[in-house]
């Protein structure tokens, strides 16, 4: 998966339902994509909120990708969060792990994502491996499945799980004929107590600790199929 910022649950199921996560650093940037952004909640509505970059073009890779040095954004960031869920039962922890993350001097997205990913895994207690694809593998010359099967080869993988939306692109065909089994992970219904109504869905991980406890979370983990 490309390293996506404080992502939804769902992207958190599929790093805990395997042994090895891969992040695709080493694939072009895709604006508008979940990358540099993603969703809270503000005043009951889904807000958009976004980490300035550098000079970002889809002609780079995401490994290339450099946030910009302009530290005012972290500021507006953070008292974005503290002032729309001060209110939330587990804002103090949160707030403690959002501020570890966004106060780093690492000014790399990929690297600054990566490490998101790991703080936030480390307090879900999700002990999953999580690799940068230009660290270890080597194969940017391969395209989609053929690239996906090489780094499943080469971590002796004999299952991939992708995304439901990986249906559209991926064939189980072309990876049983590696002695691989495809699944497609399938987020089922996720709702929880947030500080307004009506519920809205797929927000950020970040609304999710906030509103619910670390067990709490735990269940949601195992909430999805696989088909």
């Amino acid at each position: 998966m490309q390293p996506y910022l404080f992502p939804y649950i769902g992207y958190f199921q599929l790093i805990n339902a395997v042994d090895i996560f891969v992040i695709f650093d080493d694939v072009n940037f895709i604006k508008r994509g979940w990358i540099n952004r993603n969703r809270i909640l503000v005043n009951g509505k889904e807000y958009m909120f976004v980490v300035p970059l550098k000079k970002a073009s889809q002609n780079k890779k995401i490994r290339e990708i450099e946030i910009t040095s302009d530290n005012k954004w972290r500021k507006r960031f953070l008292k974005t969060i503290e002032y729309h869920y001060k209110k939330a039962t587990y804002f103090s922890n949160v707030m403690d792990l959002i501020t570890r993350i966004i106060n780093t001097k690492e000014i790399n997205l990929s690297s600054f994502t990566h490490r998101s990913l790991i703080l936030i895994c480390e307090y879900l207690c999700i002990r999953t491996k999580i690799i940068d694809s230009s660290s270890k593998y080597q194969n940017e010359f391969l395209k989609a499945e053929k690239r996906i099967i090489d780094i499943c080869k080469k971590e002796k993988a004999d299952h991939y799980i992708n995304p439901i939306g990986g249906l559209n692109f991926y064939r189980r065909e072309d990876f049983s004929e590696h002695g691989i089994k495809l699944s497609f992970l399938k987020t089922k219904e996720i709702i929880y107590n947030q500080l307004s109504k009506p519920f809205v869905r797929n927000l950020s991980i970040i609304d999710v600790m906030m509103n619910n406890s670390i067990s709490s979370i735990r269940r949601m983990l195992n909430q999805y199929e696989l088909i």
